[in-house]
């Protein structure tokens, strides 16, 4: 049999999911269902499109950036930088306890992390403000900033949107885990964001829609063609499901904010680890 293509990035994913449900089960936290939407993207854009990263060297100079703005979501990012080596894996068990290593949001006092995130709106401003030096001083990294749906409620995201648009900064691109669930409701009956494709064009962005955001071929393709349009930033519309990969989980309100007891963290367990990489 061949062997699966991007396994390593399925592995990466598998791992990051499990890391998440213990972490959020020891921290008796919130915010699973978002981690869970967004681990295949974290698999495929650090293991095969992020260049110049290193843990023994993340502040060089020459380094992609990753603004991960969905900071509530953070506990991906934490997990998938534990796996590649940035802080020792067993800071995990640490995640969201008093005096732990690791906050419920993301910090940069953490290796690897850029920005601290957490109230949404805030990252697309900063990777645009990276993205317009970047641009000026003729640099030859990238700016990647992750954000939610959610996130695109916010007027300062649409701000940076028009902003990057107009001035036509290609070595910006947007990653939206569009898992279609907020805190409070489905995120079209708060504001629709749809055609959100459209949208972004008539903004002077070139966008592309992932059917399936946890389909790491399909991410891999459309990270490829990274630049979607010359002379423009890109934006990679992702539609993700909350909570994927656990079946009462999955399109699940309660996953946003509700903690997980054991009875629930050991069926989850058991479900990722039997669908497998």
């Amino acid at each position: 049999m061949a062997e699966l293509k991007n396994k390593n990035c399925r592995e990466l994913a598998y791992k990051v999911k499990l890391n998440c449900l213990k972490m959020v089960y020891r921290g008796q936290s919130g915010h699973i269902g978002s981690m869970l939407s967004c681990a295949e993207i974290l698999s495929v854009l650090y293991l095969k499109f992020l260049r110049n990263i290193s843990p023994d060297n993340a502040d060089n100079p020459e380094r992609d950036r990753v603004i991960f703005s969905k900071g509530h979501g953070g506990g991906a990012l934490f997990a998938t930088l534990a796996e590649l080596g940035y802080f020792p894996k067993d800071w995990l068990d640490t995640y969201y306890q008093d005096a732990g290593k690791l906050s419920g949001h993301i910090s940069h006092h953490i290796n690897g992390v850029e920005f601290s995130t957490g109230s949404l709106g805030h990252g697309m401003p900063v990777a645009a403000g990276m993205a317009l030096v970047g641009h000026r001083t003729k640099q030859k990294h990238r700016i990647f900033c992750v954000v939610s749906d959610g996130d695109c409620n916010a007027g300062s995201t649409w701000e940076a949107i028009m902003l990057a648009g107009q001035h036509g900064w290609d070595n910006l691109t947007m990653i939206v885990d569009y898992n279609r669930l907020q805190a409070l409701g489905n995120s079209e009956d708060i504001i629709n964001l749809d055609p959100f494709d459209v949208k972004l064009r008539d903004f002077g962005w070139g966008a592309v829609v992932v059917e399936d955001g946890h389909d790491v071929d399909q991410l891999e393709r459309a990270l490829t063609k990274l630049p979607v349009e010359k002379g423009k930033p890109s934006a990679i519309i992702c539609r993700t499901i909350k909570g994927k990969g656990v079946s009462f989980m999955e399109g699940n309100f309660n996953c946003h904010y509700g903690p997980v007891t054991k009875d629930l963290y050991e069926k989850a367990v058991a479900e990722i680890k039997a669908k497998g990489i």
